[in-house]
């Protein structure tokens, strides 16, 4: 699985991002922490090292095994649906999640299931990507495809990286569902390749449909898009690698 191969890269990149969502719900020892969308496992385990409990799901069974494979003490790992947690109401102490509520087809339903099953005045903390202007780490490859009519462009509302990129969603989201205290600061990223091979090779094995798009094309039209792709990095070169910036916002509330 990309994401397992991957995980070093991205756990590195996205520490940033972790340690401000740990920060925001301050977990003590005896809390039991709900992880949604949780992935290979890297806020589990940050959630863990702090001492509390961690109940790490995923909808993806896969990556719930990927994650019970780190072997993190202190967790229960479990496949579900954030959008249908099997939990019963007020159960537990924090919600966190890097980067799930905005893949979710229904985030609304999503933040309302959350709502539920957290304890009263009890913290959420989650991670979004920011819009895609300012993630250029994210896209080489998409207005690219989109230019050439290979790809559709994403309707209104439909699930996806970018989808919850703005605060005034985000808040609308959040307090429709019955939260307060909100706050939504941005925490910025890095990735580096030391090459465009690199690069092609990371963003292919974490992006499935990509990859399979990539495959799918002619020679001749693949090496047209990859040389297009190219370019639409060249201003973040640095010697004969990238250097790529990114922003994500993490939402904090109660």
């Amino acid at each position: 699985m990309g994401w397992e191969a991957e995980r070093e890269t991205v756990s590195a990149v996205n520490a940033p991002v972790t340690d401000a969502l740990v920060a925001a719900i301050a977990p003590a020892p005896s809390d039991l922490v709900l992880d949604l969308a949780a992935g290979t496992g890297d806020v589990t385990e940050a959630v863990a090292a702090r001492g509390a409990r961690v109940l790490a799901t995923d909808v993806s069974p896969a990556m719930v095994e990927a994650a019970r494979r780190r072997g993190i003490a202190g967790v229960e790992h479990r496949v579900m649906d954030m959008q249908a947690p099997d939990l019963p109401d007020a159960s537990v102490d924090a919600v966190v999640s890097r980067f799930g509520y905005m893949l979710v087809p229904d985030p609304a339903l999503a933040m309302r299931e959350t709502r539920r099953v957290l304890k009263p005045s009890r913290p959420l903390a989650f991670a979004t990507w920011a819009p895609a202007k300012r993630n250029p780490w994210a896209t080489a490859y998409g207005p690219v495809l989109l230019e050439r009519g290979l790809q559709e462009p994403p309707r209104p509302g439909e699930p996806g990286q970018f989808a919850l990129g703005e605060p005034e969603v985000i808040d609308a989201l959040v307090r429709g569902a019955g939260f307060d205290e909100l706050r939504v600061d941005e925490v910025r990223v890095e990735y580096s390749f030391p090459s465009w091979s690199e690069y092609r090779r990371v963003v292919t094995s974490l992006a499935a449909l990509l990859r399979q798009l990539l495959a799918e094309l002619d020679d001749a039209t693949r090496e047209e898009v990859d040389a297009a792709a190219q370019a639409r990095l060249e201003g973040f070169r640095t010697g004969d690698g990238y250097v790529l910036p990114g922003v994500a916002l993490v939402t904090s509330a109660r």
